[in-house]
Formats: C-alpha cells, structure tokens, sequence
C-alpha cells in the first residue's frame, strides 16, 4: 500500500479533528445533516445496489471517474483527463493521484496510516469486470455491454477477466469498446462503475456491502456506523465527512449524516413534521405553506396497460381506440402542477447528453386524438367480441401514484364521445401489484420510470418488467440505442422506440408525473436523482 505524505497526512488529521467544530464559513459547515432512509439499503454494493436507500448512501460515500452535475453536465471527477481514440472504440483515463479508500478500522474517527491507500486503475478493472460477470447477476450489466467483449461475458460465452479494460499501470485506465458509444462517458458516471477494490472485496467473504464493516469509502463520507433490527425503532446509518479526501474539486460542506431508517413514507413525513429531519424525497407532493424548499422533476410517465390474455382487451382494436380516444390538449387545461399530459414514453426529465430528451425529441408526434377513428374502432372490437356493450371495466389505480379525479376528464369523454362507461378503482400499492401479477385487472394505469437519468433506460422496462413485455413485442430497445455513435443517432433511435411502442397500443402514455425532494427552509443545495432515488448531501448548506 502506498502511504500518504506526512505532511497531508497532518493536513488531514488537523481537517478532521476542525470537522468536529464550529461553523465557521456561514454555511453550515460542521453542521450534522439529519436526513430518513425509507427502508433498509439492501446492499451497498455500487454494481449491484438498485433501490433508494442504498443509492442515496452510495452516492454520497463513493466517487467515480466521472460525475454529472444536478443540471446533467459531465466533467472529470476521479479521473484527472481522458483521450478517446478517433474511431470511439478507446478510452485512456489518466487516474488522480489523491483519491484514497479509507476504513475507519477501529472506529476512533481518525485517519491512521494503516486506513487509507490509493484508489488504482485495477480497482475500476475490478468493478466493471463485476458489472458485466453474470455470477454477479448486476441489474445494470446490458448498459455495459459496449465494453469489448460485453455481450459475450453476460452471457456466458467469455469470462470476465477477457472484458476489454486494462490497468496499463497503477494510474492508467484503458477501455475498449465493441463499437462507439455515445453516452459511454455518462455510463462511467454511473454508480455501477464506481471503483471496487478486489482484496478488500474478497477480505469481506460475501458480506461485501451487507453491513458497516464490509463497506470501504472513496468518497465524501465514510461509513461510521449502520445498525438495523427489524423489530427495533432506532436503526440508524450514520456517515462522517472523509477528509482523507480534501482534495476533492468541491469542497464537501457537513461534517456528519445522521440517517434515520423509517418503514414507509408516513413515518419520514411524521419524522420531518417533527423536525427530526431536514428534507425528505416523495412521489405524492408536499404541501408548500410552510416556505419548504421544494425541488421537483418530471421522471414518472403513467400509462394505461392491458391486460391483454383475457377479457374485452384481447382486442387489438379496443386497445387502439382507447389510445385515439385520450384528448391530451383539453386534458392539459385541467390538471396541477404535479403531472401533464404525456404523448410520449419517455419523460422530461430524463436526459441524452446533459439535456432533456424531450426538449431534443417532441412528442407531439405521438398520439393524435382521432375519436372518429376510435369509434369504428369501437364498433370493430364489438363485432369481434360478439358483445353489444362493454360492461364493468374499471382502471385500476394505485392510490399512492396520482389523483384518480384527473382520470374522470378522460373517462367521462370516452361516454360522451365513444359512447363507453369505464370506470375508476382506487387500491392500494400492495394490492395493485397483487392484482397485476395475478393477472386480476383489465386496465390499469402503470407508473414506468427508468433506472437512470438516461433517457434509453426507460426502454429497459419493456425488456425486463413481466406487465410491460407484451407492450412491445418484436421492438428492437436497448441493444440499438447503446450502440449509437452520436447524441443525435440516440434520439433518432429513442423516438423511433418511441413510435414502434406507442403503435402497438399496448402501453398509452397518460401523465408526465413529478417527483420531489421537500427540504426545511434553511437548507439548500441539497440534491436528487428521481431515477435512483439518490439524494446528494454533498454539496448541502444549512443556514439554521
């Protein structure tokens, strides 16, 4: 292991026993965030790792290659410059030299010799090799199957090691890719290409990331202490600023994150009405009387799917009529701020190259209302159904996604129009998923949202998600998208997507819904990603 300077090494020690003190800059530096996980992390394994509470803990303990910043601009992070080959098919990273794991082994909060070393070029090696290894079974693995050799190793046919990514010395990094990429560079911002160390992995014995002994920082915070029961009411997950790495382009402003880990969203909306927290992330609004800082993004498009194996929506026909019958332009004039009318899959908030897909791609392209088709449609699917009326259809809602009032704008035009009563059945999100998985439904409005902020990811649905397979039958999705070789060829590819999806009527965009991150007053710079449900404390401020 290489050792630290004794010089930085006393900056250091200096920096962390300073943390501990005042704040002295006026922006809350020193300050111990208090903030809820809803829900235990699974797993703090950065290849594997996929619900919100793991993320928001990765985000803010490790650190990658590359980052993006809340506005979706990419730029170097632990990387200090990169070079791309003039065909696309190589990227050489040149690695900083003061990025260091740190483990706080004995738990005394100061930085020791024996606690800290480089982070290297093999430890990137390592985690994308774990990435693509089917073994490891990463949800993540298809977006990295442009690495040399990808396909073959997800798929068994190569191993792992064979993966085209070399350590051609301790600060060197070299990835070869089977073609150009163009959102490669997004992909190593990404928390699954954070590094992995191989020895500190394979010390942990399989435990790697399942508790606060087997978890090693790079980042801005180390884990100091993670104590979950079940049956308990004070599980907590507690981090503290690691000034082993000061040297960071930014400077990380709290000393402390205190999480407290709450079962459900009514809980961590009790906690913070009760000011044991300062900001907390949620699907269903928030209520702005009390000057909350309330930052919200459109990342959730709802969408009625079919229940197409029995019943009346085994007909082609009626799908189709019900997607030419949604009048979205007088819908508009309606609704709150919380959701808009969608014509398109992908929702505004996901990004191609740092901006807004749909900024890129309109989708007003996608759905014109035509009733006067819908209604021969209609009569179409009557004539095939051998039925002269359509009887007790109901769209089921889950009660916790959106206000099921906004659906009767639609309903009540379809009885007006088309002449057909379908009403609305509100239930919870247990028995939603209850009644999809069994088949128990005819319609049903769907919340899809993709993995990433990437706006191919919301593709991944219609390849992975069982209620949204049939949707998209025959539809060519991840695997064209991820390997084109410009921006511009991506969003040609994503709209295209886009209309084979849409014309086979099996999934029809509704709502464009929001998600937020409602913080105290006196906090700012406090950020989220609704795609992950990662909440970035790094940068927060706290004017209490």
């Amino acid at each position: 292991m290489r050792k630290i300077p004794l010089m930085l090494c006393a900056v250091m020690l200096a920096s962390a026993a300073a943390g501990c003190g005042s704040k002295d800059r006026g922006d809350g530096a020193g300050h111990m965030y208090d903030a809820p996980l809803q829900g235990n992390p699974k797993s703090l394994d950065p290849q594997y790792a996929s619900d919100p509470s793991s993320n928001t803990v990765i985000k803010n303990m490790y650190s990658g290659l590359m980052k993006t910043d809340d506005n979706g601009n990419i730029s170097c992070c632990n990387a200090e410059k990169y070079t791309v080959s003039d065909d696309g098919l190589t990227y050489t990273f040149q690695l900083r030299k003061d990025n260091y794991w740190f483990i706080d082994k004995n738990g005394n909060d100061i930085i020791e010799k024996n606690e800290y070393f480089p982070v290297t070029a093999k430890d990137y090696v390592f985690a994308l090799q774990r990435v693509l290894d089917p073994h490891m079974q990463s949800p993540y693995a298809e977006y990295y199957s442009c690495i040399k050799g990808g396909k073959k190793i997800i798929s068994g046919q190569l191993d792992a090691l064979t993966a085209g990514v070399t350590a051609k010395d301790s600060y060197t990094l070299e990835i070869k890719l089977d073609h150009p990429s163009s959102e490669f560079l997004n992909l190593l911002a990404a928390a699954p290409s954070y590094p992995c160390n191989k020895e500190f992995f394979e010390s942990t014995k399989g435990t790697y990331g399942l508790n606060d002994k087997s978890v090693m920082s790079n980042g801005a915070f180390y884990m100091r202490q993670w104590m979950f029961d079940p049956y308990g009411h004070h599980n907590i997950l507690y981090m503290r600023r690691n000034d082993v790495n000061t040297n960071l382009d930014y400077q990380v402003i709290p000393s402390y994150l205190s999480f407290t880990i709450q079962n459900n969203e009514e809980d961590v909306r009790e906690c913070f009405k009760d000011s044991e927290i300062e900001c907390f992330t949620t699907f269903s609004g928030s209520d702005s009387s009390k000057n909350n800082n309330i930052t919200s993004k459109s990342a959730t498009t709802l969408g009625f799917i079919f229940n197409d194996k029995k019943g009346y929506f085994s007909s082609a026909a009626l799908r189709k009529a019900i997607a030419l019958s949604v009048n979205r332009e007088q819908l508009a004039d309606e609704l709150s701020d919380d959701i808009q009318a969608a014509y398109g899959i992908i929702p505004p908030a996901a990004r191609l190259a740092g901006r807004s897909y749909r900024e890129m791609a309109s989708d007003r392209v996608f759905n014109v209302y035509d009733p006067e088709k819908a209604k021969d449609l209609i009569q179409r699917a009557k004539n095939e159904l051998g039925v002269g009326s359509f009887e007790n259809v109901k769209i089921m809602v889950c009660a916790d996604t959106v206000n099921s009032s906004y659906l009767h704008l639609i309903t009540q035009d379809w009885q007006d129009v088309l002449g057909i009563y379908i009403g609305i059945e509100d239930v919870s999100e247990d028995e939603f998923y209850r009644r999809l998985d069994e088949n128990d439904f005819s319609l049903a409005l769907y919340p899809l949202r993709g993995d990433m902020s990437a706006a191919y990811s919301v593709f991944k649905n219609f390849e992975s998600d069982a209620h949204l397979k049939s949707a998209s039958d025959g539809v060519k999705h991840l695997d064209e998208l991820l390997s084109c070789t410009s921006v511009s060829e991506t969003a040609e590819k994503c709209t295209a997507a886009e209309h084979a999806i849409l014309d086979k009527s099996g999934f029809v965009p509704v709502f464009y819904k929001n998600s937020y991150l409602v913080a105290d007053k006196d906090n700012e710079d406090i950020f989220f990603d609704p795609f992950t449900g990662a909440v970035d404390y790094r940068l927060a401020k706290n004017y209490s």
